[in-house]
């Protein structure tokens, strides 16, 4: 792993989603600069009020060379936000099923050694039997592309041989109405019943991915991070 720098910005690409901005505002409360990446700066005008050490550009993660040319030569890490979706659509008919395979491609590209850290899908995470999005009977079938294509971006990841990366995966409880209280618990690639469902912030997520750039005690693999 490659040491981080403190001065070095953050790259935050899919910045204006509730992840995306989470993890914004705990960089910054740690004093850290932002490279804050959107699609469309103009429909996140309020990334930039957070502070003159927040830099907000327009990049598309999809694109490699929208990735190349927003990215400056030295950065503390890369971490992706990005969802095709701000909720599920109606039908997968027209969604691309490597979508998140050419996030994983153009994201190792840009490492240049710098650690990359995904939000992932609970979905991905193992249960007893298989991994959640199999279980027919526990997991909605008109969503299983959409899962399945985030489980060929895991395995993309995996298939990278020299960067340092790693999936958090929150669980289903994830939530916006839930305390921040700074405190989580990271777990293997599976999902426990048990706290699967206790509800966790935005701002936990993003402490724990903040965590895991300063002092990362995992890589190359896809964690689950609980209340």
């Amino acid at each position: 792993m490659v040491p981080e720098q403190r001065n070095s910005p953050l790259v935050v690409f899919g910045a204006g989603g509730r992840a995306g901005l989470a993890m914004v505002t705990e960089a910054l409360r740690r004093r850290r600069p932002v490279l804050a990446v959107v699609r469309d700066p103009a429909r996140h005008s309020g990334l930039a009020a957070l502070g003159e050490e927040v830099t907000v550009v327009a990049g598309d993660l999809t694109d490699s060379d929208s990735v190349a040319a927003v990215l400056p030569g030295d950065v503390a890490a890369l971490v992706n936000a990005v969802t095709p979706f701000s909720a599920p659509p109606e039908s997968f008919e027209d969604f691309d099923p490597d979508y998140f395979v050419r996030l994983v491609e153009n994201l190792a590209q840009a490492a240049r050694g710098t650690r990359v850290i995904e939000i992932g899908l609970a979905a991905t995470l193992r249960t007893g039997s298989g991994r959640v999005f199999e279980d027919a009977s526990a997991f909605p079938a008109f969503l299983r592309p959409f899962a399945e294509a985030r489980m060929k971006g895991l395995a993309a990841w995996r298939a990278q041989a020299s960067t340092d990366w790693l999936v958090v995966t929150p669980p289903p409880g994830l939530s916006l109405e839930a305390p921040a209280t700074g405190e989580y618990r990271l777990a293997g690639d599976v999902l426990e019943v048990r706290s699967a469902n206790v509800p966790l912030s935005y701002a936990d997520l993003a402490t724990a991915v903040l965590d895991q750039i300063e002092a990362p005690t995992f890589s190359r693999q896809q964690v689950s991070v609980y209340r």
